[in-house]
């Protein structure tokens, strides 16, 4: 049995965080059809985690592709798709 303290630390990890959205969101459906969740997901996730990542790298695609554990190439490309200027927007 977890003891009161590990509880509360599994409620802050993302994990669980991900997962009471997602019970949120399909409860709010009501009914509805549920469609593109992964693609959904990916974006509400992906832009701010890029946006955090090169604030912490103060802009340094090198250091924040090893962070993130992507090649440069790929993290230009996101940066792009998301309309990050260099991070620092």
């Amino acid at each position: 049995m977890k003891n009161r303290n590990s509880n509360n630390q599994d409620r802050k990890s993302l994990k669980y965080q991900v997962g009471l959205a997602l019970r949120r969101y399909f409860k709010e459906l009501d009914g509805s059809k549920a469609t593109n969740v992964f693609e959904m997901v990916t974006k509400e996730v992906e832009k701010p985690m890029l946006e955090e990542v090169m604030k912490f790298c103060d802009g340094n695609k090198t250091k924040a592709s090893k962070i993130l554990g992507i090649n440069r190439v790929t993290l230009r490309t996101k940066l792009k798709q998301y309309d990050l200027n260099n991070g620092k927007k």
